[in-house]
């Protein structure tokens, strides 16, 4: 998202929060609350960087509640390919894990230590016997990115393609946000 930003030239301040809290959604809607609440004294508008990302509507529910807008879509992977790239994708073999860029430089912390892969390997069949092929969703495709989304793939045991998805996608979700946040600061000014 910083990228998207400093490419088009927005005025905007990105303040993540910790990556990991997509392996505990339950946790994203609290999280992106006291996120919110921080952060609305110090800015005029405030959105959510965040899909529906596994939250089962409590994400909306808190942006909602707070007047601020989100991402759209159920999750990143969405935001990233769109809802009918994505559906072409998984009816294509259901079987599919995703990653995006993220997810491959990140792999080994978010998925291997998360799921303790690292200390008990034998699990690594439970967790994902049922996977038939990894598919990377590549937001920017690049020798080390294709390195590491195969090392992923390799870890899961499964074949490897690459769906070039770009962030043109992510680029015009966050225009539209920045857009909608315009749109509730002047409602709300007048």
């Amino acid at each position: 998202m910083a990228d998207v930003a400093v490419r088009r030239g927005w005025p905007v301040d990105v303040h993540p929060l910790p990556p990991l809290l997509h392996n505990r959604p339950e946790r994203i809607a609290a999280a992106v609350e006291r996120r919110v609440r921080e952060l609305g004294p110090h800015y005029a508008r405030v959105a959510v960087g965040y899909a529906g990302c596994g939250t089962r509507g409590a994400l909306d529910e808190v942006c909602h509640r707070l007047g601020v807008p989100r991402l759209p879509g159920s999750d990143c992977y969405e935001v990233f390919a769109g809802a009918a790239r994505l559906r072409a994708v998984l009816e294509t073999e259901p079987g599919t894990y995703l990653l995006t860029d993220y997810l491959v430089t990140s792999f080994h912390r978010s998925v291997v230590v998360e799921l303790g892969l690292d200390r008990f390997p034998q699990l690594r069949e439970d967790y994902f016997g049922h996977y038939r092929r990894a598919v990377w969703l590549a937001q920017h495709p690049t020798a080390a990115l294709r390195a590491a989304a195969g090392r992923a793939a390799g870890v899961l045991g499964l074949p490897l393609e690459e769906v070039v998805v770009g962030d043109a996608l992510l680029e015009r979700a966050l225009e539209e946000l920045l857009a909608m946040g315009r749109r509730r600061q002047r409602r709300a000014s007048r």
